[in-house]
C-alpha cells in the first residue's frame, strides 16, 4: 500500500456519513492499545475561531520549547495538513503506516466514520510521536465527537452561533448543549460566553461538573491599545501584543488563546512573557484573513456560516480599498441565502463560482438565492476561470480588493491556484 491507495481507502469511509458517539472511536483506540491515556491536551470547541485559538496556542507551546502535536479540520490542500508536530505536517510514510495498523485492527469488524479514523491517527501518531502535548481541534458540535474521548488538561469553547442544526439542534442554547459536551469532571473552560443563553448554559454544565470556568470580560480582558492588543487577568498582564493572525476579530482568539496558556501555566508548563508575545507575532494560520497577493490585492479567507461573514465583513474595512469584486463559492449544506446577505450587498463585482468538490453548490443556484442582492453578477463554474476574471476585472485598479471566500473548500483550491509551489495537493 502506498500514500495514494490509503487516501483512497480514507475518504471511501466517507460514504458512511457522519455517526455521532463515541462507542466506535473508543473501540477502535482500545484495538490500538489506548494511546489516548495518561496524554496531555488542550480541547477546543466552538462554531467560528476554533482554528485560530488553537494556532495561537500551538505558537506559543512551541516558542516556550514544546512538541506540540496538532489536529485540526478540515484540510484546505493536502491531507497531511490535519496531523502536525511544531508545523510539520505527518509524513507520507506515516500515513502508510498508520492506515495499515488501522486496517488490520478493523478487520471483520463494522467501519467507522472518516472522521472517527482520522481522529484514531492523530491520537495514535501524537503518541508514537512522544508529543508534549497536543492541541485537538471538535469537528463537529463536541458531545458526541469523536475527539471526545480524550481527558484535556484545559477545555475551550471559542463562541457558538447557528449551524449544523440538522446534527445539533434547533436554537442556540441547544448547540450550546452540545459544545459545552467537552466539558470534563474538574478540568477548567475558558470560553467568551457572550451571546445570553449561550453563556447561561456553558455556566451550568461547568458547574454540574465542577470544572473551573474563565470567561472572557469576566475574568480576563482583551483590549485594543495604540494599534496592539493588552491582555490582563488570570495573574497575567500583558501589553504591545502583535498577533500575526491579521483581523480585528482575532483579538477575541487571541483572548482565549492567552487565557488557556495561563491555565497550562498554573499546571506547571514554563511559558514566559516572552513566549507568549512572540509565539503570538509569529502565529499563522492559511485561508483564513489571508492576504496572498498584494498585486491585485487577494485576499483569502474561509468564512462559511452568516456569523462568520459577517465578522469577516467588519473587518474588510482594515484593507483600505475602493472597490470589493468577490467571487464566491459555498457548500449544498450551508445557510446559503444568510451567508449571501452578509457580504454580497457590500462587493461592486460578483463572480458566483464553485470548488471541485461533491458538497459545493450550483454558481446558478448561488446566483439565484442572492436575487435582489446584486446586478448583473458573473456565473462561472471553474473556480480559476473565475478568479482569471476578477484580477482581469482588477488591472488598472490598484486600490480594488479581490475576496474568494464562502468555504474552506473554495480557498484550498484557490491557494492551488494562486500559489502551486507551496500548496500541492494529495496524488489523487
Amino acid at each position: 500500500m502506498d500514500y495514494r491507495a490509503s487516501l483512497e481507502f480514507l475518504y471511501g469511509l466517507q460514504k458512511f456519513g457522519i455517526k455521532f458517539g463515541l462507542n466506535s472511536t473508543e473501540n477502535l483506540l482500545k484495538s490500538l492499545g489506548d494511546p489516548h491515556t495518561n496524554r496531555r491536551y488542550v480541547h477546543v470547541a466552538g462554531t467560528n475561531g476554533k482554528g485560530s485559538v488553537c494556532t495561537f496556542i500551538n505558537y506559543i507551546l512551541i516558542q516556550a520549547g514544546y512538541k506540540v502535536g496538532f489536529y485540526s479540520s478540515p484540510h484546505l490542500v493536502s491531507f497531511r495538513e490535519r496531523f502536525q508536530i511544531n508545523n510539520e505536517y505527518i509524513s507520507e510514510e506515516s500515513v502508510v503506516g498508520l492506515v495499515k495498523e488501522l486496517q488490520t485492527v478493523m478487520k471483520g469488524k463494522e467501519l467507522p466514520t472518516f472522521f472517527e479514523v482520522t481522529t484514531a491517527m492523530a491520537l495514535s501518531y501524537f503518541k508514537y510521536k512522544n508529543t508534549d502535548i497536543d492541541i485537538m481541534e471538535v469537528g463537529m458540535g463536541g458531545r458526541l465527537d469523536a475527539t471526545n474521548v480524550i481527558t484535556p488538561m484545559v477545555s475551550v469553547i471559542t463562541n457558538v452561533s447557528l449551524e449544523h442544526q440538522q446534527y445539533l439542534g434547533k436554537n442556540l442554547k441547544q448547540i450550546a448543549f452540545e459544545k459545552a459536551g467537552i466539558i470534563k469532571e474538574g478540568i477548567p473552560v475558558v470560553t467568551s460566553g457572550r451571546l445570553r443563553g449561550v453563556k447561561e448554559v456553558i455556566l451550568k454544565v461547568s458547574s454540574e461538573r465542577n470544572a473551573p470556568c474563565y470567561v472572557l470580560d469576566r475574568d480576563f480582558w482583551i483590549k485594543e491599545k495604540k494599534g496592539s492588543y493588552c491582555f490582563s487577568g488570570l495573574d497575567m498582564k500583558l501589553e504591545g501584543l502583535r498577533p500575526g493572525l491579521m483581523g480585528s476579530y482575532q483579538k477575541q482568539n487571541l483572548g482565549l488563546a492567552i487565557a488557556t496558556i495561563g491555565l497550562l501555566r498554573s499546571k506547571g508548563f514554563q511559558i514566559t512573557d516572552k513566549h507568549i508575545r512572540e509565539g503570538v507575532q509569529k502565529a499563522f494560520w492559511p485561508g483564513r484573513f489571508q492576504l496572498i497577493s498584494q498585486s491585485p490585492k487577494i485576499l483569502l479567507d474561509g468564512a462559511h456560516n452568516p456569523n462568520a461573514m459577517k465578522t469577516l465583513r467588519k473587518a474588510l474595512s482594515e484593507l483600505g480599498f475602493e472597490r470589493l469584486i468577490l467571487v464566491i463559492g459555498i457548500m449544498g449544506d450551508k445557510d446559503k441565502k444568510r451567508i449571501l446577505k452578509e457580504i454580497v450587498p457590500y462587493a461592486h463585482s460578483v463572480i458566483f463560482t464553485r470548488p471541485r468538490y461533491y458538497r459545493a453548490e450550483s454558481p446558478a443556484v448561488l446566483a439565484k438565492e442572492a436575487a435582489g442582492l446584486t446586478k448583473d453578477p458573473f456565473i462561472i463554474e471553474d473556480l480559476e476561470e473565475a478568479i482569471n476574471l476578477a484580477k482581469k476585472m482588477a488591472v488598472g485598479h490598484p486600490k480594488n480588493l479581490i475576496l474568494i471566500t464562502g468555504s474552506l473548500f473554495t480557498v484550498g483550491e484557490a491557494l492551488q491556484i494562486l500559489d502551486p509551489q507551496q500548496y500541492r495537493p494529495d496524488p489523487l
